[in-house]
């Protein structure tokens, strides 16, 4: 797909060489992890991945792809739009959210102690999340990948840390939208238990008031075929969103700041739904796509 990227991505000048992301990661997380919730048995194979040697350096591609963070609350619709971002510009789209559904879904040592954690609506720990997205990076890095989106990491200021130690980000994309709509959204999310398809059966109209603009989001419904199989997750009850959403504003203003002190945030609120949103957002991130253009005059 032919896309234009205006932003230039910037480069670390303190070294020409950096190490495994992933294998960093590990280190730099086990060298001041706070007590683990885990179990014994789930720490000691943490304990091992975390003690494993680096890989050996190798130099950063001067043609690498971009290197971005997507933040904003559970809901907003950061796997909307970076999976979008993520087809144009040809990099992989990593969601922690997503590692950990698989994790929930397989039957590995953690399933059981991440439904519970995910059901009454709190954050998943540092040790799991460093865990699994270990694990994603290294399968990418086998297959050769360059660049990424990451999509729910950092969620610390400890994990934006450990980031930052192990590779330049170039852009931290902070998405907001108005609560009650991100509550209204959250409860209206269905998926097929079939195909597992992602559908939203609400339909957001909130007047503007106070100085704060309208917000009108379509439904997203299910075709026929999918219409009889929807089903909501479990933590998507208003109780449940509600703490997540309190949760997650307290913890996410110390990792804003952190990168808006180093100049790499960009704060961009949603005015609507995909069709409002995405061509004011690929203007907020000096993104030309020429395809897009193409179907808009066809």
């Amino acid at each position: 797909m032919a896309v234009l990227l205006k932003l230039t991505a910037r480069r670390s000048s303190a070294s020409t060489a950096s190490k495994s992301f992933s294998s960093y990661l590990c280190r730099g997380f086990s060298t001041s992890s706070s007590s683990s919730t885990l179990n014994p048995e789930t720490d000691l194979k943490l304990g091992s991945l975390f003690s494993r040697n680096s890989l050996p350096l190798r130099p950063e591609p001067k043609d690498r792809n971009v290197q971005w963070v997507f933040l904003g609350c559970p809901g907003v619709g950061k796997g909307t739009y970076a999976s979008r971002l993520s087809s144009l510009l040809g990099v992989p789209h990593i969601a922690t959210g997503d590692l950990v559904r698989e994790e929930l879904n397989s039957s590995g040592p953690l399933s059981s102690q991440l439904k519970e954690i995910v059901n009454q609506g709190k954050l998943v720990s540092d040790e799991i999340i460093i865990s699994l997205l270990s694990k994603r990076l290294e399968a990418g890095e086998a297959k050769g990948e360059s660049g990424f989106i990451l999509d729910g990491f950092p969620r610390t200021i400890r994990q934006a840390e450990i980031l930052e130690g192990v590779t330049d980000i170039d852009l931290v994309l902070n998405l907001r939208l108005r609560e009650e709509a991100l509550l209204a959204k959250c409860l209206g999310r269905r998926i097929c238990s079939e195909c597992g398809a992602n559908y939203n059966i609400a339909c957001i109209d909130i007047k503007a008031e106070n100085g704060k603009p309208g917000i009108y989001m379509a439904p997203l419904p299910p075709p026929p075929h999918c219409a009889t199989k929807l089903i909501q997750r479990a933590d998507d009850t208003e109780e449940v969103v509600k703490n997540r959403l309190r949760i997650y504003n307290e913890m996410s203003q110390p990792v804003e700041d952190f990168y808006r002190q180093r100049g790499k945030l960009l704060e961009f609120e949603l005015p609507g739904g995909i069709p409002e949103s995405w061509p004011k957002l690929l203007e907020a991130l000096n993104i030309d796509d020429h395809e897009d253009k193409k179907s808009a005059a066809a």
